[in-house]
């Protein structure tokens, strides 16, 4: 293909949140127009950064961004930012445009309809479902028609209906789209190349093809790294000995021994930097809290949204210790909603045995106060526990000490869930409650979090979408609440 088609390149870009946050160095990778492509990197790596470089809310420190004249761009957030929840529909989408619109309803109803999304224009965001919002963000991306359509975890909180709404929407898209997400089964059905953010050394590596294909080339890239820095090593200690016992004789083999040195010297700059791209969380348990009694939760009623309009239907759902509900339906039925009020103590037909700790895993975080630090949240949740023991289970979940020092509200979506996690276990609750716990963590760290969510021997209520993540996990007793 001709430069011509190129319609994004990054030429020696390096970008740092001040010294002690590298996140690019001097980083080279261009982008065809019309190609769909993946953006991989661990929690943390600075997938979302490389976004806002893209639509220059950033700047890079060195290097330059080059995007074709002309090209617009939009880009699907994560989440609707807390500033934005009382807008309504109408607002969120003229938000959008740098102008007033003048025809934007018919235009909002229009790619409601693509996304599956019927609402009217005055509700107000805070009143939709994580799904919804979901829904709404990639629909305020569309409606702008971009060149250049950055999706940042579409796939959260979707049920399958959405994924496979906007699978096909972004199959039949036909500009250049780029997508973070850890969905794999999805972005192996709509990307065809994949940019692999290293964290190591921060740069990126171009690849071609489907997202399995890829995940498997780099995987035996790593393996034959590594095989070749063990040949290395082994080489490099027989040298050294040899060069050692040369180096005592004196006289010409000093010579020898010299030039063995330099060709040490030689194959040290050979090995390969150890990549730390593949680090996960430690193994960790959630302990459950002591002294608690046979019924943890009782449940003789749910309250749902059928037909646009909450309704209550009869249940009759006992759950006692090692006991787990998982709670199933569609988006907008009334899923997180339920949760809430479970979790306050205020749903109609609930009894919490009293005294009952609850963890609560929210889908938005909103648990987690964003102006503390980590270390703050830890140090409130922690019990009776050394300084030594909070930084080590900080270490676990990849918070390290500089990590410590950062507010909440700094953090990636991936690590805000990591320390929500992190929370939960300090908290020994009696009662667990997880709204899609899965959002945002990377795909390395889901069979540690299930290993211990599974072991948990307190009662559980699960939200989930991911049935991969839901398999491993033991369920006891299931509620449709569509088939209420």
């Amino acid at each position: 293909m001709p430069n011509d088609n190129v319609i994004l390149r990054f030429n020696k870009v390096s970008f740092e949140y001040g010294h002690n946050k590298p996140i690019l160095n001097e980083v080279d990778f261009s982008i065809r127009r019309g190609s769909k492509i993946t953006l991989m990197g661990q929690n943390g790596a600075g997938k979302s950064t490389i976004f806002q470089l893209i639509t220059g809310a950033l700047k890079p420190i060195t290097g330059t961004i080059a995007i074709t004249d002309g090209a617009t761009m939009a880009i699907s957030r994560q989440v609707i930012p807390r500033d934005e929840m009382d807008m309504t529909v109408k607002a969120f989408f003229e938000n959008a445009f740098p102008e007033k619109v003048y025809d934007i309803k018919p235009r909002i109803d229009k790619i409601l309809g693509v996304v599956h999304l019927t609402t009217p224009h005055n509700k107000k965001l805070k009143e939709f479902s994580g799904g919804q919002q979901a829904r709404l963000l990639l629909a305020q991306a569309l409606i702008q028609n971009p060149d250049i359509l950055l999706l940042d975890e579409p796939t959260n909180n979707l049920d399958k209906a959405g994924i496979a709404h906007l699978t096909q929407c972004l199959i039949d898209y036909p500009k250049t789209c780029i997508v973070i997400s850890h969905d794999a089964e999805f972005l192996n059905e709509v990307t065809d190349g994949v940019l692999y953010l290293e964290v190591f050394n921060r740069t990126i590596e171009q690849y071609s093809g489907n997202y399995f294909s890829v995940v498997e080339e780099i995987k035996n890239r790593l393996e034959r790294e590594r095989m070749k820095n063990a040949r290395l090593e082994k080489d490099i200690r027989h040298r050294k000995e040899q060069a050692g016992f040369f180096a005592q004789k004196g006289g010409h083999m000093r010579d020898v021994a010299r030039k063995m040195r330099e060709k040490i010297e030689e194959l040290e700059d050979e090995t390969v930097e150890v990549r730390r791209e593949d680090k996960t969380i430690r193994r960790f348990v959630i302990p459950c809290q002591e002294n608690i009694g046979a019924a943890i939760v009782t449940l003789k009623s749910v309250s749902i949204i059928k037909g646009g309009k909450p309704k209550s239907f009869p249940v009759n759902i006992t759950l006692r210790k090692k006991e787990r509900l998982l709670i199933a339906g569609p988006n907008g039925i009334g899923k997180t909603t339920l949760l809430e009020k479970l979790a306050s103590g205020t749903a109609v037909g609930e009894s919490v045995q009293k005294g009952i700790r609850i963890g609560y895993y929210r889908q938005d975080f909103s648990a987690l106060n964003f102006d503390d630090t980590v270390y703050a949240t830890l140090s409130k949740a922690i019990e009776n526990g050394t300084e030594q023991e909070l930084r080590s289970h900080a270490a676990g979940f990849l918070f390290d000490a500089e990590m410590l020092k950062t507010r909440i509200s700094s953090l990636s979506e991936g690590q805000k869930g990591l320390l929500a996690f992190a929370q939960i276990a300090l908290q020994r609750p009696g009662l667990l409650i997880l709204d899609e716990p899965t959002n945002h963590i990377n795909f390395r760290h889901i069979p540690i979090i299930a290993q211990a969510i599974d072991a948990y021997e307190g009662a559980m209520i699960l939200v989930s979408h991911v049935p991969d993540f839901v398999k491993l996990i033991r369920i006891d007793q299931i509620i449709d609440l569509e088939e209420l």
